[in-house]
């Protein structure tokens, strides 16, 4: 497992997304973060993946309890079921783990509510598996700030390397030559907060100009 060089980048052929328990119930004791910012950000790493073509698999857990997955994170795979799972941690259900071999992939990127329980578990297993981990830690979140924390804390002393979703997609895209992806990549970076912003902005006032040549 590299963990320097450019090899330990992530790129959209090396890598699988995994999003855990996005759902209302788990939203609702959401205290590490402002839940519509983790919220926002799922999505938009959730955007980032359809974009490049990453494998991405969502699954819940006891969903007719827990609710269904944030329709804002269901509609960018609209017609992607979501697995639903009684097991607490996500790698002990052979249904989603399955999945995941299926794609060859080894750089395994998780992100899940809440940290400390169904983030963690899994990267750590899968860690110690043999899978590259990369926990996003801003789409993710605990019930205390002090959970969130020590569960990072923890995950990093088993090899997992946490990242922030917006390091995710600059790492799929890495060359703004790469034209291909630049006009959803332009989208994705909606959810960047005011940086985003200041972006479509920038496209806005680029696309007059070009209208009125």
């Amino acid at each position: 497992m590299t963990k320097a060089g450019l090899d330990a980048l992530l790129t959209p052929e090396n890598s699988v997304v995994v999003l855990i328990d996005h759902q209302p119930f788990q939203f609702a004791n959401l205290h590490s973060h402002e839940p519509t910012i983790v919220a926002n950000n799922v999505v938009g790493l959730a955007k980032a993946a359809k974009a490049f073509n990453v494998p991405t698999i969502l699954t819940t857990v006891l969903e007719e309890r827990g609710g269904y997955l944030i329709k804002a994170l269901q509609d960018v795979f609209p017609d992607q079921k979501p697995i639903d799972r009684t097991f607490i941690n996500t790698w002990e259900d052979p249904k989603v783990v399955d999945v995941v071999k299926k794609t060859g992939r080894k750089k395994l990127i998780l992100a899940a509510l809440w940290t400390e329980i169904c983030l963690a578990m899994p990267a750590i297993q899968a860690a110690g598996e043999g899978y590259d981990v990369f926990a996003v830690t801003d789409a993710s979140g605990g019930v205390t700030a002090e959970a969130h924390d020590m569960a990072v804390r923890r995950m990093v002393a088993s090899g997992v390397t946490p990242i922030t979703w917006l390091a995710v997609a600059s790492e799929w895209q890495r060359d703004w030559a790469r034209e291909a992806t630049l006009p959803a990549f332009g989208d994705i970076f909606a959810h960047a907060g005011g940086s985003g912003i200041a972006f479509a902005w920038e496209m806005q006032l680029l696309g007059h100009k070009a209208r009125a040549a």
